[in-house]
């Protein structure tokens, strides 16, 4: 019986060491992205109808496997990562916490204006170790805000036709 108390007071404390740490911090992450998370939009650029694909509305030139100029000769996409608390890769143990900041840029080549960006703070991991995924936390979240929803928010379609 004294083995079974032991056991599950040792568990219990296990437990509540690895949900304190993930509960830290997603208050964390709450708090930095209250400071400059989300989208901010600092110039519109109209452009025509033929650069935004048909069905889905979104601008149709950006190619992220293109890395800074995922938006073509005119415009630099820049993301910049920044990790808070790394996990240790390759460890056996309980899955560690991952925080970090993802920063998105939209700039104007011809004069270098930072027309808007994306912050996105997030957590993944922290959870007891078994074979499910990792959870993860984010803010602001996939609903509010991303990087297609800046390009979405900054590049608008032009409402007169071409050619008149």
């Amino acid at each position: 019986m004294k083995k079974i108390i032991i056991v599950l007071l040792v568990s219990s404390i296990v437990y509540a060491t690895f949900f304190s740490e993930k509960a830290r911090l997603d208050r964390e992450v709450d708090r930095l992205c209250a400071i400059d998370g989300g989208i901010r939009v600092y110039e519109t650029v109209t452009l025509p109808p033929d650069k935004f694909d048909k069905k889905s509305g979104q601008i149709n030139f950006y190619d992220p496997t293109q890395k800074e100029n995922a938006l073509g000769p005119a415009y630099i996409f820049k993301w910049d990562i920044h990790d808070y608390k790394k996990g240790n890769p390759g460890s056996e143990g309980p899955q560690e916490s991952v925080m970090g900041r993802d920063h998105f840029k939209i700039i104007r080549k011809s004069d270098m204006k930072l027309l808007g960006e994306f912050v996105l703070y997030s957590r993944v991991g922290g959870d007891l170790p078994g074979p499910w995924v990792a959870s993860s936390y984010r803010c602001p979240s996939a609903q509010e805000a991303g990087s297609g929803r800046l390009m979405h928010k900054i590049f608008i379609q032009s409402t007169e036709e071409i050619g008149k």
